[in-house]
């Protein structure tokens, strides 16, 4: 056996044996294990761990691990054992140096050598004459005493230079000795006889003798049965000359022989990058470290004593965990939508797992197993972290140390919310409930104050409130709270009446959460625990009742126990929120959980994958989720003024919008890609919009100054009107089944309806106040109304038998039903996108391919190009393309990302990437037409008041791949290689000042305006900055741009002053 201190373990392999296998005995918990001896008689390991400081003992095969000492252990080095007489020896070069000996079972213990002392390295025990030998590495010599350490003799004395570790064989001592690498050998009486054995060892540590002398048999009472112990028989120098002892942590029982089946209570510790369990049963709190993979930053804990899994919560994996108390059976439980998960709580009676995210701002809840997830509370939350449940009462309690710090309370479903204490807080990181004193504990890392309240919020009173630097983690068991402390990196504890206080851990880093709890004893019950309280899915007791819930996207049955996946719903839009009502249960308003809707309006959905899009006409975007509210993103970003009508295509995938601000209709893929303006003549204000891919129709109404309803084929041509005589129609449905159209007109209150075609016009109500949104589904029509602040429903042919299906609803501004059925049909865009490369639009008996704006459809095939010859312009946060000489594709703003202050664009036609100068950024970028490849090409260092560059003008140089750009910072042109590099300033003079620039590569000039002081001039020069000639330096004023047209050899000019357009040939 040995140790290997920096592998930190402890190691076996057999001797003597060909292809024999080096096994790991111990490996978890040793830092520094110097020590090591064994115990030949009782088949033991014992050693020593000078970081730990510890004195362990283990069986010989590394099972039943024991701590013996952990106080009063400074430097422990060598140990050395005595089995016939129970004692064990050791040596301590701590502050104290000394030599030890206690019983091999921990008793006894005594100080046998402390004086003419300094580094105690070797020790060894002469068995036949019941001697201890030790050798000092500092005082350099080796001493003999008799084992009770008196008549103390010299053996060698002054001469050694660094003994390391002593063994001694019949009458002959051996040593190490690390200064001189050898190993040395004396008479163990007298010293003499002193030989080196062997040398130039590179680093001679311990040294043992392998004789059978050295390990003489006898009989113990530990040999018949294992002395009657379950566990571990340890040789004593007391009668009955052996102990039972129990692996760390754990209890024995009564009986004085047998271990009880673990620890009965523990504390469960959260660091950054592992768990451990401290056993609360024994006085040693000695942490044993949970083997789990990929724990990255853990941050809150808890347990649940009936399955006994331990639950964290990880904010770098993004995720929460659980595994068994050994580390065993390591499951991830939640990923999606997690943020910051600083808060975790096991309701042990109904089976369910609440926890605070400070970065989603919410509390949720899941099954044990990570089922049936439901958000709980998610207003006015700012920063929530701790949280604890009170099941047998129905509350949950948590703090929020925000803007204004607050502990807060509810019903463990979220309902009843109230705010407990929100005066005198700063951080409250900690919390735990006394359930059965019923009191509420707290910690505060700002106030540095631990303090108690009922759970009433009465009679608030003040615990511990010094030496309390930071604390964090926080838990109370019994007659005690723990708590974590991020400056004194400790673990400590208060009694909760006495306030008397100590540490249970300390010196180690990193610490987290911590959880005091009964392994298996469980407190308390409520009606959930009974089959779950009769709930399919979630059981909350609540003060007032048992409540069933549902997940996400489940409604609840009139039974109120059943939850069930609604096959149809109303969805809709409502200012900063979407909202979905079930049609089949009696579960009103749920608000879908989106993050960053501001004013959202036209709203569609796409049955296939779930997912549901909407406009917004606050932030110009067009965004998409799925159902439940997970993954937003937006699809539309660029060039949207005000969309307020917009229809999913399920068919070809493909979405369709209508702009009233830039008084277009447009199409893209449902991601976004592929963008082309399909109608933009001729529009007034298009509104409202409505698809029928079976049949390849699009409809929209207009709300300008003749309203009307319109028909076009989906690729936007061979438009007609269909009415005419009517409002401002809003909210354009079609009945696919009995194929009509509804719509609500806003200046006649009335709802309407048509066949396909405009014709057979019939008033279904007249008498609305307001009507506003419309949809249909089946055999009803359902509005909203924004008088009555309400969505009714009705039969759609008769207007008759209204219903209210919800109240008290402001400003409702689009409404549809969600499901398949609205969903159905066929066309030859389904298969394949139709074999189209960008977009499958549907006409009438076919479909033809479309292409990205400004793309153009290859001859006989479905592929699109790029365009040959455009027009690039730049606005402040904008750079479109447009087509100069074609009157049938306009003006498109190009999807680019963080335009701040666009001042100049070229582009270089071989890698087909555009280039820009941000003069609010002073950096120059590139990326492709579709925003994808952005790369910054020069960037300033520091984004200072005076920036060292700032770039003002750039022109490419195609043949060489760089770039030339003039500086208003430096007054100088320079070059970059396109790929980023820097090739340097080719052109600065004293008075220069560059600004306009552009490069003729062909014939090997540049040529760029001299803005010098009320003397501005044009130049040339050659590429590398020589020959430089002035061609201009009157009948200027203000040139701010040039351009060359080298086939004809001209160079063109504009002077902003003098508003005009000038040329010239190349020379000037």
């Amino acid at each position: 056996f040995w140790t290997d201190v920096s592998e930190e373990a402890i190691k076996q392999t057999y001797i003597n044996q060909t292809g024999n296998v080096v096994q790991n005995v111990i490996i978890s918990g040793l830092v520094s294990p110097d020590g090591l001896a064994c115990d030949w008689i009782g088949k033991k390991l014992y050693w020593t761990d000078s970081e730990t400081n510890r004195i362990e003992v283990a069986n010989i095969n590394g099972t039943s691990r024991k701590v013996l000492f952990w106080q009063d252990l400074d430097q422990p080095r060598a140990i050395a054992l005595d089995p016939a007489h129970g004692y064990m020896y050791w040596t301590d070069w701590g502050e104290t140096p000394r030599i030890e000996r206690a019983g091999m079972d921990s008793s006894t213990r005594k100080i046998i050598v402390d004086s003419d002392i300094y580094w105690p390295n070797g020790l060894t025990i002469d068995l036949d004459e019941q001697k201890l030998y030790w050798a000092d590495a500092k005082l350099s010599f080796i001493h003999r005493a008799n084992l009770d350490g008196s008549f103390r003799q010299k053996v060698v004395e002054g001469s050694l230079t660094h003994p390391f570790a002593l063994t001694l064989s019949g009458d002959t001592l051996y040593w190490t000795d690390w200064q001189t690498r050898s190993i040395h050998a004396c008479n163990k009486r007298t010293g003499e006889k002193r030989r080196e054995i062997l040398s130039a060892l590179y680093s001679p540590m311990d040294i043992q003798v392998l004789s059978p002398d050295r390990q003489p048999y006898f009989h113990t009472p530990c040999e018949e049965n294992n002395g009657g112990c379950s566990h571990l028989c340890l040789l004593s120098p007391r009668d009955p000359f052996y102990s039972c002892a129990c692996p760390t942590g754990v209890q024995l029982e009564d009986d004085g022989r047998t271990c009880k089946s673990g620890a009965e209570e523990v504390l469960l510790l959260a660091r950054r990058t592992d768990l451990r369990r401290i056993s609360l049963d024994m006085p040693d709190f000695t942490d044993i470290i949970l083997q789990i993979d990929n724990i990255r930053h853990a941050i809150a804990i808890d347990y649940d004593p009936v399955e006994g899994y331990i639950y964290w919560t990880d904010d770098d994996v993004r995720a929460i965990r659980r595994a068994y108390l050994d580390g065993s059976g390591a499951q991830t439980l939640v990923t999606t939508e997690i943020n910051h998960p600083d808060g975790i709580a096991v309701d042990w009676v109904a089976r369910n797992l609440y926890w605070t995210d400070t970065g989603t701002d919410r509390i949720e809840v899941t099954r044990l197993n990570g089922t049936s997830r439901k958000i709980l509370i998610s207003e006015n939350l700012d920063e929530p972290r701790a949280i604890v449940l009170n099941p047998i009462m129905g509350y949950m309690y948590w703090t929020d140390w925000g803007e204004s710090p607050k502990i807060e309370c509810a019903f463990l479903d979220g309902s009843e919310r109230r705010v407990l204490v929100n005066t005198s807080l700063g951080w409250p990181n900690g919390l735990a409930l006394d359930l059965e004193k019923e009191k509420l504990y707290w910690g505060d890392a700002k106030t540095d104050k631990i303090e108690v309240i009922n759970v009433d919020g009465t009679m608030r009173k003040t615990l511990v409130e010094d030496k309390l630097p930071h604390i964090f983690g926080f838990t109370l068991l019994g007659d005690y709270i723990y708590w974590t402390d991020w400056q004194r990196r400790s673990i400590e504890r208060v009694h909760k009446i006495k306030a008397s206080r100590d540490i249970i851990i300390d010196q180690l880093p990193d610490l987290m959460g911590l959880k005091a709890t009964s392994v298996t004893k469980v407190f308390g019950t409520n009606s959930c625990a009974e089959s779950n309280g009769g709930c399919s899915h979630l059981c909350f007791f609540t003060p007032q009742e048992t409540r069933c819930a549902c997940p996400i996207g489940l409604e609840l049955l009139s039974d109120m126990k059943t939850c069930i996946i609604p096959e149809a719903f109303l969805v809709f839009t409502s200012r900063a929120a979407i909202h979905r009502i079930s049609l089949e249960t009696n579960n009103n308003d749920v608000a879908i959980p989106l993050t960053g809707v501001k004013e959202a309006s036209a709203l569609d959905f796409d049955v296939s994958d779930n997912r549901i899009y909407w406009t917004d006409v606050s932030l110009k975007t067009i965004s998409r989720a799925f159902m439940n509210g997970s993954s937003v993103e937006h699809v539309i970003e660029f060039g949207l003024d005000y969309p307020e009508g917009m229809a999913v295509d399920w068919m070809g995938k493909n979405l369709y919008w209508a702009d009233t601000g830039t008084n277009r209709i447009e199409v893209a893929r449902l991601d976004g890609q592929y963008r082309q303006v399909l109608v933009w003549k001729d529009l007034d204000n298009p509104r409202s919009l409505a698809l029928n891919p079976t049949k390849g129709y699009m409809y929209w109404t207009e709300w300008g100054g003749k309203p009307r309803i319109v028909r076009a084929y989906m690729d936007g041509t061979n438009s007609i009107t269909l009415v005419d005589k009517v409002g401002r129609a809003n909210d354009l449905t079609i009945d696919y089944v009995d194929q009509r159209l509804y719509w609500t007109d806003l200046d006649t209150s009335m709802i309407e309806s048509s066949n396909m075609l405009g014709q057979e016009r019939e008033i279904i109500a007249d008498d609305l106040p307001h009507p506003f949104g419309l949809t249909q589904y089946s055999d009803y029509i359902y509005w909203t109304d924004w008088n009555l602040h309400s969505i009714e429903r009705a039969d759609k042919t008769s207007g008759k038998n209204r219903t209210l299906i919800q109240g008290h609803l402001d400003f409702v501004m689009d409404i549809l039903v969600f499901h398949s059925s609205r969903q159905d049909g066929l066309n030859d865009c389904v298969q394949n996108n139709g074999h189209c490369g960008h977009l499958c639009l549907a006409i009438p008996n076919g479909f033809r391919c479309g292409c990205a704006a400004h793309y153009t459809l290859d001859p006989n095939s479905r592929n699109c190009s790029s365009p040959a010859s455009f027009l690039l312009f730049s606005q402040k946060s904008a750079i479109s393309r447009m087509i100069p000489d074609d009157q049938q594709s306009p003006d498109i703003i190009l999807p680019m990302h963080g335009l701040r202050n666009v001042r100049a664009i070229d582009y270089d036609p071989l890698d087909k990437l555009i280039y820009w100068v941000d003069g609010r950024q002073n950096i120059i970028k590139r990326a492709k037409d579709d925003g994808t490849q952005p790369f910054t090409v020069m960037s300033t260092p520091n984004q200072s008041q005076n920036p060292e560059k700032q770039p003002h003008d750039l022109s490419i140089d195609i043949y060489s791949h760089t770039l030339y750009w003039t500086c208003e910072a430096t007054n100088s042109v320079n070059v970059h290689r396109l790929n980023g590099e820097s090739i340097g300033m080719v052109l600065r003079g004293d008075h220069d000042k560059p600004r306009a620039i552009v490069v003729n590569a062909e014939r090997g000039y540049m040529y760029f305006t001299n803005m010098q002081d009320r003397a501005p001039k044009i130049e040339r020069a050659a590429l590398d900055g020589t020959e430089r000639e002035v061609l201009f330096t009157t009948g200027l004023i203000r040139p701010v741009a040039l351009v060359i047209d080298n086939k004809l050899g001209k160079l063109f000019w504009v002077d902003a002053d003098l508003k005009r357009i000038e040329s010239c040939d190349l020379s000037g």
